[in-house]
């Protein structure tokens, strides 16, 4: 066995490797952040499962989509998520009681999804390598770099204006529930 023949195949290994611990990585963050009680750590939990999603863009070499997916979902979002967790930390939110049926129903109506999805996808021969003759232009990252600063740049200052908004209305919602258990306290 040639040498080169040796590298590929040690190659796909280890790639096949690394996409099985970042999915395991991505699905069981993913499972605890829907299953867990505590909200803090279920925040948590989806940020890291966001990261795992950045990983998958990096390992179809889409370097720009990965780390586009660490600032907004991560960086942002997944931040916003848990200040918003611990600024507006209510009994309310903790001592739901959970129910069996629905959580039963829930995981069959997404077991049906996921397989009617799963069929749509097996059936319309997207594997097909006749599905990928088109002549599809190819990508520049440098044009939509561009875009993303010229004409996307409205769009993402609102976005960052809408998270601001949402972070104040947290803190506003935090601080009217203290004043008003300070005026129960007190009455």
């Amino acid at each position: 066995m040639p040498i080169e023949n040796f590298t590929v195949v040690v190659l796909r290994i280890m790639v096949d490797a690394l996409f099985i611990g970042v999915a395991v990585l991505t699905i069981g963050s993913a499972i605890v952040a829907l299953e867990t009680r505590e909200l803090v750590y279920g925040a948590i939990a989806l940020a890291i499962s966001m990261l795992g999603i950045a990983g998958f863009f990096l390992l179809l070499d889409s370097p720009f989509v990965a780390m586009f997916q660490i600032t907004v979902y991560v960086g942002a979002v997944a931040v916003l998520v848990i200040f918003t967790v611990m600024l507006v930390r209510t009994q309310a939110l903790f001592s739901r009681k959970e129910d069996r049926r629905r959580k039963a129903a829930g995981i069959i109506l997404l077991l049906i999804f996921i397989g009617g999805i799963g069929s749509l996808l097996f059936v319309s021969g997207l594997g097909n390598p006749a599905f990928t003759k088109f002549n599809l232009p190819a990508i520049d990252i440098a044009t939509i770099g561009r875009q993303m600063v010229t004409y996307y740049a409205p769009v993402l200052i609102l976005l960052g204006l809408t998270l601001a908004a949402s972070v104040i209305g947290a803190l506003a919602l935090a601080r009217r529930e203290d004043i008003e258990q300070k005026n129960e306290r007190i009455n």
